[in-house]
């Protein structure tokens, strides 16, 4: 009796249950309903993203587009773009002196500021990755002048500082050098402005603070049971575990660099001063664009900044694999 109602029991369960092939329960959606319910949120987070491809297309890649086309236009805003060619691109490089200038000046901005500038945040970070006591305050008060450096404020203040009878020039006459202010000198204008970005260095630090954070402790204590001194720990143990974030804050500083302006032109007042000393790529392309009214040629300053830019940066990414080590990465 018992087992023939198990039995019973077992097949009315069977038949309640959906079968897996060929049956579907009344809660198990169809093919067709899925295809509804994906098409639905496609389209939901199609709508939540309209507002942001709006601003896209109208405020980035149609200025950008209509902006390659100035490139090869000659264009003063006021009178219909001419078709050029090429020409804005060939007197760049053969009849303009002072874009020379400005891409000598710029690339020696670029080349000493940023490794002086990573140098500087890197020590400091290691200081600060040895220190517990007082490290929040440290670590915002080194942070401050990125939050401040491009201010035009800042840009004011140092040029008050580095001007003849300013603080640096009183101090250094103080201990016997008399050198005079370095904004009109022709020869420490350019160190002063990258003695300007260097002293801007918080933001890699706290990148590089927190990159320090990361590194496993049982690896320089495996280093130090090696004998390694200070120096061997850091090109053993510190570089390789820092080079990803090495890479990321390389890349990011050197673009940074190539599009310095507010404290250039703030300090030069326009002018790019003295004997184009603080002519920058950027400021010469504003100076070019909107005080000489060759919205053509600008544009095309611009393009040819972009393409330098992306090269170098497909050139960081192309030699990254050689010097550029990733957790799991057996090279």
């Amino acid at each position: 009796m018992s087992t023939t109602l198990t039995r019973a029991i077992v097949t009315a369960d069977r038949e309640k249950r959906p079968r897996l092939l060929g049956r579907r329960g009344p809660d198990t959606p169809t093919r067709h309903g899925l295809k509804v319910r994906n098409r639905r949120e496609t389209a939901t987070g199609y709508t939540f993203l309209l507002p942001w491809m709006i601003g896209f297309l109208g405020l980035t890649l149609g200025p950008m587009l209509y902006s390659l086309y100035l490139a090869f236009t000659k264009y003063n805003l006021f009178t219909e773009p001419q078709w050029i060619g090429f020409d804005n691109f060939v007197r760049m490089f053969t009849e303009d002196p002072q874009y020379i200038q400005s891409v000598q000046i710029t690339l020696v901005y670029v080349l000493v500021g940023t490794p002086i500038k990573l140098a500087a945040a890197l020590a400091v970070a290691m200081l600060l990755n040895y220190r517990d006591r007082g490290s929040t305050f440290f670590r915002s008060s080194f942070y401050a002048p990125s939050l401040i450096g491009a201010s035009v404020s800042v840009a004011i203040v140092w040029r008050a500082m580095f001007s003849t009878d300013g603080p640096v020039d009183n101090t250094l006459s103080f201990f016997g050098v008399d050198i005079g202010g370095w904004v009109g000198n022709v020869a420490l204008v350019l160190p002063m402005m990258i003695l300007l970005a260097v002293w801007q260095f918080g933001a890699p630090m706290v990148i590089f603070l927190a990159g320090l954070k990361q590194v496993p402790r049982e690896l320089y204590e495996a280093a130090e049971v090696d004998g390694a001194g200070p120096i061997r720990k850091f090109r053993s143990v510190t570089f390789p575990m820092l080079s990803s974030v090495i890479f990321f804050n390389l890349l990011l500083e050197l673009i940074n660099a190539f599009q310095v302006f507010a404290s250039a032109y703030i300090i030069s007042n326009g002018s790019g001063g003295p004997a184009g000393m603080t002519n920058f790529y950027t400021v010469y392309l504003y100076k070019r664009g909107f005080a000489d009214l060759q919205m053509g040629y600008a544009a095309a300053m611009a393009w040819v900044l972009v393409i330098a830019v992306a090269i170098i940066a497909a050139i960081l990414f192309k030699t990254q694999k050689s010097w550029v080590h990733y957790a799991g990465d057996n090279r």
